[in-house]
C-alpha cells in the first residue's frame, strides 16, 4: 500500500532531522542493504580461508599438529563461506558485484579507514 502525501511528507521531514542532527548515522543507514551483514560474512571467511592456508603451509614442516590446526581453519572459513554464500543468495551477489564495480577495488573490499577517521574524528569533538 503507497504512502499518502502527508505520510511522505513526514517521513521526509523525519529523514532530514536525521541528517541534520547524525549524518554518520544517517550515512550507515543509507549504505546499508539486507546484504550487508552476509558479504561482510564473506570477506571475512574468505581472509580466514587464506590465513589458514598460510598457516597449514608454513607449519607443516614443522608440526603436523599445528598445521592441521591450519587445515581447521580453513575447514571453518569455508563453511562460513558457503552460509554466507546461500545467504546472500543470486540477487544479493548481482547486487554485490555491482556495487564492487561501481566502487572500485578499494571500497568493494570496505571503507574501514574512511570509518575509523571518521570515529576517531567523533571522539576528539566529543
Amino acid at each position: 500500500m503507497p504512502l499518502s502525501e502527508d505520510e511522505q511528507r513526514i517521513l521526509s521531514e523525519i529523514e532530514q532531522q536525521l541528517r541534520e542532527t547524525d549524518p554518520g548515522l544517517a550515512r550507515d543507514i543509507a549504505d546499508t542493504t539486507v546484504y550487508t551483514a552476509a558479504s561482510r560474512g564473506l570477506k571475512w571467511s574468505a581472509f580466514g580461508f587464506v590465513v589458514g592456508l598460510i598457516l597449514l603451509v608454513v607449519l607443516l614442516g614443522t608440526s603436523f599438529l599445528l598445521a592441521f590446526g591450519g587445515f581447521l581453519v580453513m575447514l571453518v572459513s569455508a563453511l562460513a563461506f558457503e552460509r554466507n554464500g546461500r545467504r546472500l543468495g543470486k540477487a544479493g551477489m548481482q547486487q554485490m558485484t555491482q556495487s564492487a564495480k561501481a566502487a572500485g577495488f578499494r571500497d568493494a573490499l570496505g571503507n574501514t579507514r574512511s570509518r575509523f577517521k571518521d570515529r576517531l574524528q567523533r571522539e576528539d569533538e566529543a
